[in-house]
């Protein structure tokens, strides 16, 4: 597909930032178009970033897997698991994308554009993981893992030092419970919102009959971790 000279220069513009150039162009300036353009009948037969961002959220989370194994030896299943949770998450590769400022150069509807999709955490998340897998079928999985490592391996330091983000607050939340009342607290789905690839998850969480606190998150075991952190600071307070 022909990309025009005013997206090219845009493309042009991003390369420099990332310090490569694509081969292939069209691999980037996919990874750059929302689905909501493309649900455009003026869009014509442009394809969107969806399918980059399923390929992307696989390679990344393979990266991240393959770094952590490789480097702490003895860490237990359970413990790379927990650590690779806080890295391969919609906040993380949001502040990823926010970086490049991938999100400026994302192709929207006008619909889109008039409701801030590019601030959206979600959309920034989303186009990080498709730009990703842009980088991944151009250029290889080494030159990918290189590109992360020299361009994010010191934030991804900083927040692996930071312990609060390892706090589990169901846990906690639970534990609380069971030092006097013996209460098994519950989870709820109270509804959810938005298109089938940008959802918003709320979940309230109760003892007994009791909703102790509501929280939202982009899927259902984020939002169960918001309700729990309100209850338990509601608790501590």
């Amino acid at each position: 597909m022909t990309i025009n000279k005013e997206r090219l220069e845009q493309i042009n513009e991003l390369e420099e930032k990332l310090g490569f150039s694509f081969k292939d162009k069209n691999l980037i300036d996919i990874a750059l178009t929302h689905s909501s353009y493309t649900n455009e009948a003026s869009s014509g037969n442009k394809k969107n970033n969806e399918r980059l961002e399923f390929l992307g959220d696989s390679v990344l989370d393979l990266v991240v897997s393959e770094e952590l194994f490789k480097k702490h030896h003895s860490y237990p299943e359970g413990k790379l698991t927990k650590i690779r949770s806080k890295i391969v998450c919609t906040s993380s590769f949001a502040k990823a994308a926010e970086k490049f400022s991938l999100t400026a150069y994302l192709l929207f509807s006008k619909g889109e554009q008039n409701h801030n999709g590019s601030k959206k955490k979600s959309v920034k998340a989303d186009t990080f993981e498709a730009v990703c897998a842009a980088i991944y079928l151009d250029c290889g999985y080494d030159f990918l893992c290189q590109f992360l490592k020299r361009e994010y391996g010191e934030t991804v330091k900083k927040l692996l030092s930071d312990d609060s983000l390892f706090v589990d607050y169901k846990t906690k939340l639970q534990e609380e419970y069971n030092k006097n009342k013996k209460i098994i607290l519950k989870y709820e789905l109270v509804k959810e919102e938005g298109l089938e690839h940008d959802k918003t998850f709320y979940m309230q969480v109760k003892a007994k009959n009791r909703v102790l606190a509501c929280g939202k998150g982009k899927n259902k075991k984020e939002a169960e971790q918001m309700a729990a952190k309100k209850a338990y600071e509601d608790l501590k307070r």
